[in-house]
């Protein structure tokens, strides 16, 4: 099945759609996980309760037909719980595999933070290589497996920072506000009457695609030229972040390799065969904000990170 860029855009109009009807507002969101989904990567959000990260990550699912997991992360969760287990079979006499949640199409890693390093731990082989390991035995994930994880700003007790190995496999780091006042108005009358939990199927959502569709629709970013002075200028930035004073820790050249294939995703979504600088400022936030780390200094004088970055682009000659 092959598609063109013509066919991603109205494949990705329709998701939005049918994301509508679940969720009020947050289309900048939307268009993220769209980007994420088409880059083959994962997604972190971060936002305080109450603002629809489970249920727009649910109805994100349901939209596109696949398989929906979520696991919710407490400080008792052990890998195990997470990746499945092993057990013995006594009328066989053998070892039976039984599948944790993980094995699914999209999976919800819900309030990640919650969990020790340890069960975080449990996630870096299948987000980085979509296969799980089981005494000694390698599992393979769906070829469209995708985290999308969240957690809450607002608490610091109960909680564990992500490892910096964790936080590099995912490709964008979300901030999610609160809505205006217009939607917040629209959500209340939307939801206000209703009762009991808010399931996007209950809201009308149905599936516009499959697997094999999104599958189709990540092969045809190979229809995306990166230019020669673009993928200079995704470099240049990213050796920037190292170079830099108020930054103790700089970006990967795996954060370089995720930006050129989120902007090649932007690029598609828009209906364009080629990335434009645009591309890469517009995700440079997004990929960067999560993989940098503010030194004592600028921590003390309370620099904030999407500005500094803001800066690191605005600095950084980008081609003609």
């Amino acid at each position: 099945m092959t598609m063109t860029l013509d066919q991603v855009r109205s494949l990705a109009d329709a998701i939005r759609a049918e994301i509508a009807k679940a969720i009020v507002g947050q289309e900048p969101m939307v268009d993220m996980l769209l980007t994420a989904l088409l880059a083959e990567g994962h997604v972190l959000l971060e936002g305080p309760p109450g603002t629809a990260k489970t249920l727009l990550a649910n109805a994100f699912a349901t939209s596109l037909g696949l398989d929906f997991g979520r696991i919710q992360f407490t400080p008792d969760l052990l890998p195990g719980d997470i990746l499945g287990s092993n057990l013995f079979n006594f009328q066989t006499s053998q070892f039976t595999l039984t599948r944790g949640p993980i094995f699914c199409d999209l999976l919800l890693a819900d309030e990640i933070n919650r969990t020790p390093p340890k069960t975080q731990a449990a996630l870096l082989e299948a987000m980085q290589e979509r296969r799980v390991t089981l005494d000694g035995e390698t599992y393979s994930l769906p070829a469209s497996f995708m985290v999308v994880a969240t957690q809450n700003p607002i608490e610091n007790q109960g909680v564990y920072p992500l490892p910096e190995a964790q936080l590099d496999r995912f490709l964008f780091k979300l901030l999610v506000p609160y809505p205006a006042e217009e939607e917040e108005a629209r959500i209340v009358t939307t939801y206000g009457q209703r009762s009991g939990p808010q399931r996007p199927a209950d809201l009308g959502v149905v599936a516009v695609t499959d697997a094999a569709g999104i599958s189709a629709a990540s092969a045809a970013l190979g229809q995306v030229t990166v230019a020669e002075d673009i993928t200079r200028y995704v470099v240049r930035l990213i050796r920037a972040t190292r170079d830099h004073a108020e930054l103790t820790v700089g970006a990967s050249p795996r954060a370089a390799v995720l930006l050129a294939g989120a902007a090649r995703a932007r690029a598609a979504l828009e209906g364009r065969s080629y990335v434009i600088p645009d591309d890469v400022k517009a995700l440079a936030v997004p990929v960067l904000r999560h993989r940098l780390t503010l030194s004592p200094a600028a921590e003390i004088e309370g620099r904030n990170m999407e500005a500094l970055v803001a800066d690191l682009v605005e600095a950084t000659e980008a081609p003609r």
